[in-house]
């Protein structure tokens, strides 16, 4: 992701990066690559969803590879800041509710992960006037949980794996959505109280 920094545009050079760089190619590449998800595993058959899955994969794959480039080559846009958790929410969101609508994935869990996450990213874009919330430690921690879980209850497993191993990697699955839901409700809390500070110490200053 490139949207945890806290620099500002070009702080790593002396002018602002391009607009066209491989970060934010990735970014865009993440977005085409959601609808082509959905429609693949609105389809019939364990192909299509295998198929979907390792498109599944390869997004998030790029989610992390874009933040990477960003940081360690000085490309942080505001486009950059602006679309790459668009990109992120809409995959996972759409990977939720999608396994909520075959009925793998109970909805008041989707409905949790949903709010909080659409309700924190609200929230963050707000509070870019006063300052840059970056992702904690335990933001990635639920990402790499949700992920994972994702990916378990994506992949029609059964459909090149014995029986008994395809139960235990959706049991795993479930017990990765489990921790990702946990992580997820708390972060969030921490992301509140966060913002709560900011806005204190702010208006505290323009008061002082």
């Amino acid at each position: 992701m490139n949207t945890t920094p806290s620099e500002p545009d070009g702080a790593q050079g002396t002018s602002a990066p391009p607009l066209l760089n491989i970060a934010n190619a990735l970014t865009v590449l993440r977005l085409i690559l959601v609808p082509v998800f959905v429609w693949l595993m609105l389809q019939p058959g364990d192909v299509l969803r295998m198929i979907a899955t390792v498109v599944f994969i390869v997004a998030a794959v790029t989610d992390k590879l874009d933040g990477q480039l960003a940081r360690s080559r000085g490309l942080i846009t505001s486009f950059g800041k602006i679309a790459d958790p668009i990109a992120d929410k809409a995959l996972t969101l759409s990977a939720f509710i999608l396994l909520s609508v075959a009925g793998r994935l109970w909805w008041w869990v989707t409905i949790i992960i949903i709010v909080r996450e659409l309700g924190i990213t609200l929230m963050r874009f707000m509070m870019l006037r006063r300052a840059v919330m970056a992702a904690s430690r335990g933001g990635k921690l639920k990402t790499t949980l949700q992920m994972t879980g994702l990916i378990g209850l994506l992949a029609p497993w059964t459909m090149f794996l014995p029986g008994w191993l395809a139960t235990a990697l959706t049991v795993a699955a479930y017990v990765a959505i489990g921790a990702a839901l946990v992580v997820t409700v708390i972060t969030g809390v921490d992301y509140v109280a966060q913002a709560i500070k900011i806005a204190r110490g702010t208006a505290e200053e323009r008061t002082a």
